[in-house]
Formats: structure tokens, C-alpha cells, sequence
């Protein structure tokens, strides 16, 4: 299933659902609603939520940049390096942080499931 998040701020952001619900939750909305809205009122905190979630997980990525060199080489023969590494949240929340910070300049909501 795909959440699509709108703005009349931004170009819409389009999610599988599993990372969208992570994303709705961080932002202090109820992950299971397939509908939801921020309002204008609420961009701001959802805004800062989202960037402390981003923060905390650019602390862990640089925490296993750090690796041992046999921690290293194990990741590489389990394909977990280059281009078959995990995505991380921060990657996957900069196009919804992106919308949330157009919208609460332009002060429209973002909807999802509408």
C-alpha cells in the first residue's frame, strides 16, 4: 500500500505504507488512520518532532561508520554495504520534512489518504 502526502506547498511525497506509518507516528499522529491531516497549528511541532527523529538517526549511522574493520568486512559479505545498504529514516523523511517546512511558510496543511 502507498500513503501519498499532499500540500498545496510542495509536489505531493509518495511512501510505502510501512515507512508512512513510522513517519505519522513520529509526527504525533495515529499510524493506523489511512486518513490524517497537520494542521497549520500543528506544523511547527511536527516539524521539530520529525528533525529530532532525523537527528537521532544520523547519530546511529555515524555510530556504525565507526565499525571495526571486521565489523566492516562482515557487513560487506552479507551485502549490507554500497548500494544494497539500508536506507535509512533520515533519507527517507527529508521529502517530508521538505513539504512540512513549504507548507508552514506558505501556511497550508498536509493531508495523507485523501
Amino acid at each position: 500500500m502507498l500513503y501519498t502526502f499532499k500540500s498545496d506547498a510542495a509536489a505531493d511525497v509518495i511512501m510505502f505504507a510501512d515507512v508512512a506509518k513510522k513517519l505519522v507516528a513520529i509526527l504525533g499522529k495515529d499510524p493506523e488512520d489511512v486518513k490524517g491531516i497537520v494542521t497549520v497549528e500543528q506544523l511547527p511541532d511536527a516539524i521539530e518532532r520529525l528533525r529530532t527523529a532525523i537527528d537521532e538517526d544520523k547519530a546511529r549511522q555515524a555510530a556504525r561508520d565507526e565499525e571495526t574493520e571486521e565489523e566492516k568486512e562482515a557487513a560487506a559479505a552479507a551485502g549490507k554495504t554500497g548500494m544494497g545498504a539500508p536506507v535509512g529514516l533520515a533519507q527517507r523523511a527529508w521529502p517530508l520534512l521538505d513539504m512540512l517546512q513549504s507548507s508552514l511558510k506558505d501556511g497550508v496543511p498536509v493531508v495523507w489518504g485523501v
